[in-house]
This record gives structure tokens, C-alpha cells and sequence, in this order.
């Protein structure tokens, strides 16, 4: 058993094929066949099952890709530690982030510094919804992600906070209100954005015992305001992943009482995070 053939093995698993690995790794298809043959061999156990059109990992194959994921994350942190003590000039991060806040308003000034002190290292961005960072996190998909703190599950590492504010029609009557409360946002129909806090934005209405009328879920933040902007419906969002300047088709109410919202960087375990992790984690803090 290679790490070449547990990377091959967690590529075909990830992208549900081995023509699309191999574009990913650089390599021919009878490459990978190859690998995941040998593996399936030394392993004595089927690793995928086959369809006519679409792979998937077998009961045993999801089971030991966690185990393969850990071992080539460790793989990767030994090499980086020995790239630290030559100055850090090689490696790869792997980084999650969600919605607009985390993608668009923090990542871009964090990586340009990041990528001037540390031009050696390759950067991957995965982007999803706050609960697909979380389970990137657990699977080993990524080395660090932006989460909604808390997560008590991880090491994680304060970056800023703001205030989830309502959002509704120019026109809509509770315009008139300086503030709303979550139970005023349950009497008309409601977009729930997948793209950023969404699991926050259910915490809030079930711990208030509240059920929001949802009637739209967009998986894109401009979508949801589409929406709203239309005088389809009202929705719950963070301030810090609005767009600047006004616009005249929405407004925005604070809550009563208010409800703020934190975003952190999450580890796994910040004692075996690699250097180029460490590295991004610090410059974030001092960034932001």
C-alpha cells in the first residue's frame, strides 16, 4: 500500500469516477484502474461499487476512506514540517468557506498576503454551505474551515462578528419598525439562503419554539435577495454578508433583541495541523 494509491483511492471516491480523477491528478485512467485494482487486492475487500454510469464507495470503501483521508493528512503535515525547516517553500492547503462573508469579504485580502509570505504554497478553496465546511472538516477534506462559532467539536480560532439582521420588501409594513423580532418573521412567506448561516437561522427559530414559514431555498445569497426584493418573501441573513451600498427594491431591520453572529477558522486538531495551516490560521487573525 502506497500513499499514491490512498490519494487515487480518495479522488475516485470524492469525484465518483475514474475518468474524472484521473483529469484531477495529472495521470491516464488505466492508471487509476490500476491503483484501486492493486488496493482491492492487497485489502481483500471491494472498495467501490460499480454502476453503468456511477461509482460509489461500498459499506467497507466510505469506512477506511476516513482512515485513508487521516493517514494522507498526516502524510502532508510531515511534509510541511520538513518544508518549515527549509523556510516553508513547499506544500498545499486546503481551505472551506461559505457564503459571501467568509468567501468574498474575508478569504481575498487574507490570501493575497498569505500567497506574498508564502508563494510556495498551493492553495485549493472548496465553497458550500456552512454544514458542508463542517462535514469537510470531519471527513479530512480540508485542512482548515470558516464555521459559525461556537463548534465545540474543533480547535477554533475567533476571526469577527456581526448581527443577523431581517430582510424585507421596500414596501412591506414591518418596514416601518426599527426592530423585529423572530416571531414577526413567521406570519409571511420566507427564503432560507443555503449559502451561508442556515443552520444558525434554524437554531435561532427552534430555540425560540418558532417555525418560520420557509417557501424558497436558495443556494446563493443574491438569489435570496432576488427573491425578497420581488415581495415574495422576508428572510434571515447575516449583515456582514450583504452587499455594500443601498438598495432601493429591500431593507434591512435589526433584531430585538439583537443576535449576533461570530466567524471563526476551524481545525480538527490544532496540534496536527501542518505549518502551512498554522501559517494561514495566524495571518487571518492578524488580518481581520
Amino acid at each position: 500500500m502506497t500513499l499514491t494509491q490512498l490519494e487515487i483511492f480518495s479522488q475516485v471516491a470524492e469525484l465518483r469516477g475514474f475518468t474524472a480523477a484521473a483529469t484531477r491528478l495529472g495521470i491516464s485512467q488505466s492508471a487509476v484502474s490500476h491503483a484501486i485494482k492493486s488496493l482491492e487486492q492487497e485489502l481483500g475487500v471491494e472498495l467501490f461499487r460499480r454502476h453503468q454510469t456511477l461509482i460509489e464507495p461500498s459499506d467497507i470503501g466510505r469506512q477506511l476512506l476516513l482512515r485513508a483521508r487521516a493517514m494522507l493528512g498526516l502524510a502532508n503535515t510531515l511534509r510541511q514540517e520538513a518544508a518549515d525547516a527549509r523556510g516553508m517553500r513547499r506544500g498545499t492547503l486546503r481551505i472551506g468557506s461559505f457564503g459571501p462573508t467568509s468567501s468574498m469579504k474575508l478569504l481575498p485580502a487574507i490570501l493575497q498576503r498569505y500567497r506574498a509570505l508564502h508563494p510556495g504554497i498551493e492553495v485549493h478553496i472548496d465553497e458550500g454551505p456552512d454544514r458542508q465546511v463542517i462535514q469537510w472538516l470531519d471527513e479530512r477534506r480540508i485542512d482548515v474551515g470558516f464555521v459559525v462559532l461556537p463548534e465545540d467539536r474543533f480547535d477554533t480560532f475567533a476571526l469577527m462578528q456581526d448581527q443577523m439582521v431581517a430582510v424585507l420588501p421596500t414596501a412591506h409594513p414591518l418596514a416601518a419598525q426599527a426592530s423585529l423580532s423572530l416571531k414577526d418573521l413567521c406570519n409571511d412567506p420566507f427564503v432560507l439562503t443555503e449559502a451561508g448561516s442556515s443552520e444558525l437561522v434554524s437554531r435561532l427559530f427552534n430555540a425560540a419554539r418558532l417555525t418560520p414559514n420557509v417557501r424558497y431555498r436558495c443556494s446563493q445569497l443574491l438569489s435570496t435577495l432576488d427573491v425578497v426584493s420581488r415581495g415574495e418573501a422576508v428572510t434571515l441573513v447575516s449583515e456582514g454578508s450583504l452587499p455594500g451600498g443601498d438598495n432601493p427594491r429591500f431593507v434591512t431591520r435589526p433584531l430585538s433583541p439583537q443576535v449576533p453572529r461570530q466567524i471563526g477558522l476551524a481545525v480538527l486538531d490544532s496540534r496536527q495541523a501542518s505549518p502551512a495551516t498554522l501559517a494561514f490560521i495566524e495571518l487571518a487573525r492578524q488580518s481581520v
